[in-house]
């Protein structure tokens, strides 16, 4: 498993990076040097795939979401996302033509697949109204509980090719498995290539997404995600992105163990978001794709 911080008060003196082996869970989280002890112990976590290219960056306060990140790399990564979404969408519009051919005569029902997903949150609080009535009408609390309560972040469409068949979710929303007989004949190529992704970019052009960032998740599995994996939410601090540090390392797996190693290379992504970085993500997601490594 990634080990993650407890009690991190008696470490907020010690310089980051650092080594740690306690445990904590997600309501610990209340400082920018709590978040640094967190990214440290994941990074220095002998459970997770190591990346020795990524470029560490050398922060005075370690970037805890989108607002952190410096006014240039926030630019210049949504300069990237345009322009490369368009030219990808024009560039590979024939390719997208034949797979839309191939997910109508291949499986009955639509060619496209939507669903709602969540995206960045960049709140800190939860609705004071809604706050307000669970402390019995008082709307200033005690302490600071409010301040580091976590939200869900935004939810918003995201579009795929469809790669399973149109009743697969009839006994209610799951998560997809290894040999999934769900999956159209199609769909396995699909989702090995990952065309299947490519509608996304619409997403990407629509500010909803990122080429690079965690992988969005659905709202039905947040809320148990959040409970099981500590620390998931710190992860909604940024756009979700079509590839990502954790879709080229860890890849699509979808037990409790893959989750915490999403959560610690996204929030060490997080940390060391910059265009640099990015370019390095998108370069391996192309061996990726060629390979088809970590596809369900």
């Amino acid at each position: 498993m990634v080990f993650v911080v407890r009690g991190t008060a008696h470490l907020r003196n010690k310089p980051y990076p650092m080594s740690a082996t306690h445990l904590t869970s997600e309501s610990a989280f209340g400082s920018d040097s709590d978040l640094a002890a967190i990214v440290a112990t994941y990074a220095n976590s002998a459970d997770l795939p190591q990346a020795e290219w990524l470029t560490r960056l050398e922060l005075r306060r370690p970037q805890t979401n989108l607002r952190s990140i410096d006014l240039w790399t926030q630019r210049a990564k949504r300069a990237m996302d345009m322009f490369c979404a368009v030219a990808m969408l024009v560039l590979l519009a024939p390719v997208m033509f034949l797979v839309a051919v191939a997910v109508r005569l291949t499986s009955p029902g639509p060619i496209l697949f939507r669903q709602i997903r969540t995206g960045m949150n960049l709140r800190t609080s939860r609705d004071r109204r809604a706050e307000a009535a669970d402390n019995g009408g008082h709307r200033r609390q005690t302490s600071n509980d409010r301040r580091q309560s976590t939200c869900y972040g935004r939810p918003f469409v995201l579009y795929k090719f469809r790669t399973m068949r149109i009743d697969a979710e009839k006994n209610g929303a799951q998560f997809a498995t290894k040999g999934d007989p769900r999956v159209t004949s199609i769909g396995r190529f699909l989702r090995k290539t990952r065309l299947d992704e490519l509608p996304q970019l619409w997403n990407v052009l629509r500010g909803e997404m990122s080429l690079v960032g965690p992988r969005p998740e659905r709202p039905e599995f947040i809320e148990q995600l959040s409970d099981e994996v500590p620390n998931y939410l710190l992860r909604l601090g940024i756009k979700p992105g079509l590839t990502g540090l954790a879709q080229v390392l860890n890849g699509y797996d979808n037990d409790i163990a893959g989750f915490r190693r999403k959560v610690a290379l996204d929030l060490l992504y997080l940390q060391n978001c910059c265009v640099a970085n990015d370019l390095k993500i998108l370069f391996r997601t192309v061996g990726v794709v060629l390979t088809g490594r970590g596809a369900l």
